[in-house]
């Protein structure tokens, strides 16, 4: 633990939101993946974007690595400190700024969680569409460019940032973007920050772009014999020209722990889930006749239908359930998910070959089977090395092949520790741009030290 006067932040905050106490720095040690934890020195709350400068300000003029912190709800170490320092956590900066709904925008700090933003903007029946499914905060979505199930529709994260304050090295605040639904002025400099994991500035304030709640919605859980026919049936629906909301496959082993796990009784093959939404319930059912026909033809062996937000909720339970339920199902094991994404042709090959790769070991597959996102969820002990070079293997392997098809290492859970290592084979030349701005704007690499580059 580094030697530093804590006297300095207390004035900068109060004695309640600096804590150098073990349990507290232990809980902000780790996220949810297999990384090994790493101590902070320090870890802060601040509650506005001054406060979040003077602290950073403090950070760089004592060498300190900062490190936002979000809810900890990210699978690839992306905020465990892993050279110390401060962390500062968001969780008392999570005021809903104001509401705009004549404009379809709401402005927030970090620290809001979405799914309790969302509970606010319904009343004015609106919502924020990424839904990476874990009680995120907006500020963890946006230092990953979070997406989920229903980005095959309404897309990811980065689509829905209009403006963002930003704090740099050196404590200085910056806003970027603006509130006008298109620009062509300057560089993208929210792009820029969207997805950068807290490496080039800390995002405190967020002016999001908002979605119309749909009226109606129509799911479908349809089981097919074989891996290849339930993901075809992604591409031909596509093709169909129809719009699901969301598209999502479970292999037969997933079902299978859902089953054990959950006291089910669902058919144990390759399954697809599938969601719609509409104004009116006779347009969905017309709709559900011409899904219906496709599944069919790709010899689907059961479809389970229904309209309405309650048929919805029932035929969609089991998918969130799926993480919970697996890691209940191998107490004492840690999770490796890899993330990967291809083009949709290339989708059925990958899920194949992913298959295939990891036949030998307690893996499960599933994803977001509508944007070509499929995740590879292996359980096993890193303490076992044999065992977990096995596991490293098949990483390799699955990436390395995503690659080949033009497709990315990590489709929404971002870089962090575990994907630094495939930033050369993906990017390139490009890499090399990276780090001259990492560089550029984070000179002493104070900002979230250790990820993205390998």
């Amino acid at each position: 633990m580094r030697s530093f006067d804590c006297s300095e932040l207390k004035s900068i905050l109060d004695d309640r939101r600096v804590s150098t106490g073990e349990s507290v720095r232990v809980l902000h040690s780790h996220d949810e993946s297999f990384h090994a934890p790493v101590l902070p020195d320090v870890v802060v709350w601040p509650h506005t974007t001054e406060e979040v400068s003077r602290l950073v300000l403090w950070a760089c003029r004592s060498k300190m690595p900062v490190t936002a912190w979000g809810a900890g709800t990210s699978l690839e170490g992306n905020p465990i400190p892993v050279q110390g320092g401060m962390v500062i956590d968001f969780n008392e900066m999570n005021k809903i700024i104001a509401v705009r709904p004549e404009d379809f925008q709401v402005d927030v700090q970090a620290g809001v969680i979405y799914k309790e933003l969302n509970k606010t903007l319904a009343h004015d029946g609106l919502f924020f569409p990424p839904d990476p499914g874990a009680a995120a905060t907006i500020g963890g979505m946006i230092g990953n460019n979070a997406s989920g199930s229903r980005s095959v529709r309404y897309g990811a994260t980065k689509d829905y940032i209009m403006r963002l304050t930003v704090v740099l090295p050196g404590g200085d605040m910056i806003a970027v973007g603006n509130r006008a639904r298109k620009s062509s002025s300057g560089y993208n400099l929210a792009a820029l920050f969207t997805g950068s994991e807290g490496t080039l500035g800390i995002v405190t304030e967020a002016t999001l772009k908002l979605a119309g709640l749909p009226v109606n919605f129509m799911a479908v859980r349809g089981t097919f014999p074989a891996i290849r026919n339930a993901t075809d049936t992604v591409y031909a629906i596509m093709r169909a020209g129809l719009l699901p909301a969301a598209m999502e496959f479970l292999d037969a082993n997933v079902v299978q722990v859902l089953n054990a796990d959950k006291g089910l009784a669902l058919e144990e093959n390759p399954t697809l889930l599938m969601e719609f939404s509409g104004y009116s319930e006779q347009g969905l059912r017309e709709e559900m006749s011409f899904v219906e026909e496709i599944c069919q033809a790709n010899g689907a062996l059961s479809l389970d239908k229904g309209i309405g937000p309650e048929e919805r909720a029932r035929l969609w339970e089991i998918r969130h359930y799926t993480y919970e339920s697996i890691k209940r199902y191998h107490i004492g094991l840690s999770p490796l998910i890899m993330d990967v994404a291809v083009p949709l042709s290339r989708y059925t090959e990958m899920v194949e070959f992913s298959k295939k790769e990891v036949q030998d070991l307690k893996a499960y597959l599933f994803g977001h089977a509508g944007d070509g996102n499929i995740h590879v969820h292996v359980m096993d002990d890193p303490q076992d090395k044999k065992r977990w070079a096995r596991v490293e293997k098949a990483t390799h392997s699955i990436v390395m092949k995503a690659l080949e098809f033009e497709g990315t290492s990590t489709g929404e859970h971002g870089i962090g520790i575990g994907k630094s290592r495939f930033m050369r084979q993906e990017h390139g030349e490009s890499l090399l741009l990276m780090k001259r701005i990492k560089a550029l704007l984070d000179p002493d690499n104070l900002l979230n030290p250790g990820k993205f580059f390998p």
